[in-house]
């Protein structure tokens, strides 16, 4: 396996997984080794204690001589009785034995120093192995005589601890041989799973790669789990999605420059080529300066325009909200434009609520309806007549724009709103009013950074109706003016 492999994900998820599975099959296995042990040797003890109770039934002393009440003409009872004498051994407290079987001899424990030391110990229980390191588990105990003085005797037997080592042993074996094979077992079931649930992340990598400014609309399909590797994709997409509405936004932003542009600066330079070649006095070339210097001037209105529109659209620039009296600043505007009005012998009529509390961006609010304002103007014929009228609801406030000027037709509609479009005469002649088109796009974006709607009715020669819908986020005024005290 190369570094590079070694490194990745995948490996390095399998390796944990394998090393947490070793860890947990070596933990079961030694606890599981550990519990065996217990319950061997537990099991033996209660197997030691019933034959204890045994032998005090069947073994009774009497005047210092031990007496086996055993039927050897049944052969159960014979049996018990060869099963605790087999391992076995009767003394008196002082180390004289009186019987003993050859099998308890070779333990070494039955020396008068051994049985005088096993007969003052209160500890039922000793561990020997004899000579040929064969363990047993000794059972031991006091027996009193049944005749008085009733002297006490030292009593021991025991069983062989062979059968509960094979038992560990063979555990040990199995565990060796199979927790190898189940740690292999486990890493190879592991190397499947990482690479199953990787292979979204495998995907999204892929993407990427495929992915330039010219196919941004590649998408990753959703699997359907609802895990995190389908928030990843989610989050991928959105991230695509952004980038795709940014190159838009480059790729128009070029567009618009490249369209606007191209007609002021090629009668910028014919005028100075002009002016160059043709013109002797002073005041010729002082009239192609003033000519140029307008032309610059327009340049330069177009190109802010476009910047800012490009930042509002790309979310650059950040609405400023502020609570106010939308009502008063409507009235502001109607003051404002009715001298234009005037001067266009247009009526100009402003209808508002006494006050209308919102929570909204107030500059950019200004800016979206003096659009409004100067477009009904622009193309309202004198007398005509321009209404602005805001309804302030609970939840909602509407602002409604309406002229009786020429109106729309209905095939501009649908393109009112984007950048440079401007409306055609019957006769597919542009509109002879001077603008950059780009009002309305300003409008479209107000609207759509408050969460709001706009809506736009009109027909040729019957005018033209905007209506604005805006969510209202508010706090009382009064409340505000105590919170700019404090």
């Amino acid at each position: 396996m190369t570094g590079r492999a070694m490194r990745g994900l995948r490996f390095r998820l399998t390796a944990s997984y394998a090393i947490f599975f070793t860890l947990l099959i070596a933990t079961s296995s030694l606890l599981f080794r550990q519990f065996l042990v217990i319950s061997l040797d537990s099991q033996t003890r209660e197997t030691l204690d019933q034959e204890w109770g045994a032998l005090k039934g069947y073994l009774r002393i009497e005047h210092g001589r031990p007496h086996w009440y055993v039927d050897f003409a049944d052969p159960d009872e014979a049996g018990i009785g060869a099963r605790l004498r087999q391992i076995y051994v009767l003394a008196e407290t002082n180390g004289i034995i009186k019987e003993e079987s050859p099998e308890f001899r070779l333990l070494g424990l039955s020396g008068p120093d051994a049985i005088r030391s096993a007969a003052s110990n209160p500890d039922h229980w000793i561990t020997k192995a004899n000579s040929k390191r064969v363990p047993y588990l000794i059972r031991k105990g006091l027996i009193a005589d049944e005749a008085p003085p009733h002297a006490r005797y030292y009593v021991a037997i025991g069983r062989s601890l062979t059968n509960n080592q094979e038992l560990i042993r063979q555990f040990n074996w199995l565990a060796a041989g199979l927790i190898p094979l189940m740690i292999l077992g486990g890493s190879l079931v592991g190397w499947v799973l990482a690479g199953r649930g990787l292979s979204p992340v495998l995907e999204v990598a892929k993407t990427a790669q495929r992915i330039s400014g010219s196919n941004l609309s590649l998408r990753i399909p959703q699997r359907g789990a609802g895990d995190e590797l389908d928030f990843l994709i989610e989050t991928f997409n959105q991230m695509i999605e952004r980038l795709e509405a940014s190159f838009v936004q480059v790729r128009q932003f070029s567009t618009d420059v490249s369209h606007e542009l191209r007609t002021p600066i090629t009668i910028l330079r014919g005028q100075l080529e002009v002016a160059l070649m043709t013109a002797d006095t002073k005041e010729q070339y002082h009239d192609a300066i003033v000519d140029s210097l307008g032309d610059i001037e327009r340049l330069s209105h177009i190109v802010r325009a476009l910047l800012l529109l490009s930042q509002a659209e790309t979310g650059q620039v950040i609405l400023t909200r502020t609570v106010f009296d939308v009502s008063e600043l409507v009235r502001e505007l109607g003051e404002q434009f009715q001298l234009p009005a005037e001067s266009a012998s247009v009526q100009l009529t402003i209808q508002t609520p006494p006050v209308c509390e919102a929570d909204l961006d107030r500059i950019q609010i200004e800016r979206m309806l003096s659009n409004l304002l100067s477009n009904a103007l622009k193309f309202t014929p004198a007398g005509g007549m321009v209404a602005l009228e805001l309804h302030c609801e609970h939840d909602e406030l509407t602002f409604q724009v309406s002229d009786t000027g020429r109106g729309i037709d209905a095939g501009h509609l649908p393109h009112i709103f984007d950048r440079f479009y401007r409306v055609t005469d019957t006769d597919g002649q542009a509109t002879p009013e001077k603008g950059l088109g780009l009002g309305l796009s300003f409008v479209a974006w107000i609207v759509k950074a408050h969460t709001g709607t706009i809506n736009v009715e009109s027909a040729a020669g019957k005018g033209t109706t905007f209506l604005i819908q805006l969510p209202i986020r508010h706090e009382p005024l009064n409340q505000l003016r105590e919170m700019k005290r404090v």
